[in-house]
């Protein structure tokens, strides 16, 4: 069977990647607003950039409660970014993973009138609904990490990359274990039921196909320490031995390693997903198992706000030929390895 070679498909992903970038040195449209404050980075702009002071707005941030270390550095990323800006007052919901106490969020902020909404939904199919209602109340919606089920419902979404997690991931097993086509691969997943896992474990599935790899053995955890433990602890004793694992989760990788560690197991090598900073001090250690990890960006709600800011105020990213802010920015999604760890270890999040 013809397949497209996995680079090629993740062209498209690296470059929307790039869009990212450009949200931080575009100009903008408009260049005759100015600020004389100083000690912020609007005040301090650059005339005609984007970051120059524009309209005075209001901007509505909703997130799940912050009881992972990922998730709590989407939130305050979201805050330190939206601090940078004189014009930007950022009302921040309390995180919560109830679905009607983060629909009832989103509601006031529709009734506060707010200029922009950045929501990561707890669960993209149940906040599509009231999102729709934002913006049909025209305020426009910047989505991020978990999609809405109608891409009406949201002006811009932020996604980091979950198939290339996958894809990365299995690329890195496969450079290593290449002339050893009898390896056993194992894989331990994060919650099944979530869209973003199945994407990151098909990705990982279709990277070892091309190297004539399989995935062996699999569990899921729950994305936290003590599921990560308990999961591990189940692999490792059903599977004698391993040579290569996936973890797709750093937070749950503490758990993880505490398994591997009880069990007295060794003798197989580790990448993790997601880019902790505990997971890339471990790394470049370079004592245990884990080897590397691939990122995926705690900096969405950040950019999300970014977006929400430019989008409000009328302005473009002018680094693209466009004149409008797209409708779709991805996140790329590399593997951190000791050779070049301290390039992304300041950046990282803490578990």
């Amino acid at each position: 069977m013809n397949r497209t070679p996995l680079r090629t498909r993740l062209g498209v992903g690296a470059v929307a990647g790039l869009s990212c970038l450009a949200l931080t040195a575009c100009a903008s449209n408009d260049t005759s607003s100015s600020s004389e404050e100083k000690g912020s980075s609007s005040a301090n702009a650059a005339s005609g950039s984007n970051d120059e002071s524009g309209d005075k707005l209001v901007i509505g941030f909703s997130a799940p409660a912050a009881d992972h270390g990922w998730m709590a550095s989407i939130t305050e990323s979201t805050r330190k970014a939206a601090e940078k800006y004189d014009d930007v007052e950022l009302r921040v919901a309390e995180g919560t993973n109830e679905v009607n106490l983060q629909i009832s969020q989103v509601e006031t902020f529709i009734n506060d009138k707010v200029d922009a909404i950045v929501l990561l939904p707890f669960d993209g199919d149940a906040l599509t609904r009231v999102a729709l209602q934002a913006m049909e109340a025209g305020i426009p919606v910047i989505n991020v990490d978990r999609e809405f089920n109608d891409p009406n419902a949201a002006r811009v979404t932020v996604l980091g990359d979950n198939y290339g997690m996958g894809v990365s991931a299995g690329q890195y097993i496969c450079s290593q274990l290449e002339d050893e086509p009898d390896s056993v691969v194992a894989e331990i997943a994060g919650i099944d039921s979530l869209p973003l896992t199945q994407d990151r474990s098909k990705g990982f599935k279709d990277a070892l196909d091309e190297c004539g790899l399989d995935v062996d053995a699999r569990v899921a955890a729950d994305f936290t320490v003590e599921g990560g433990e308990e999961s591990t602890r189940n692999l490792l004793q059903a599977q004698p031995e391993i040579d290569a694992i996936w973890n797709h989760d750093d937070d749950q990788g503490v758990g993880v390693l505490a398994a591997m560690k009880s069990e007295d197991r060794d003798e197989f090598f580790m990448v993790g997903g997601a880019g902790s900073a505990n997971a890339m001090r471990e790394i470049q250690s370079g004592d245990g198992v884990l080897k590397a990890t691939v990122v995926y960006p705690s900096t969405q709600g950040a950019d999300g706000v970014k977006l929400a800011r430019l989008l409000a105020q009328e302005k473009a990213m002018s680094d693209l030929v466009e004149v409008e802010v797209p409708r779709e920015v991805q996140l790329y999604a590399p593997v951190v390895t000791e050779e070049n760890v301290d390039k992304y270890i300041d950046t990282a999040f803490e578990s």
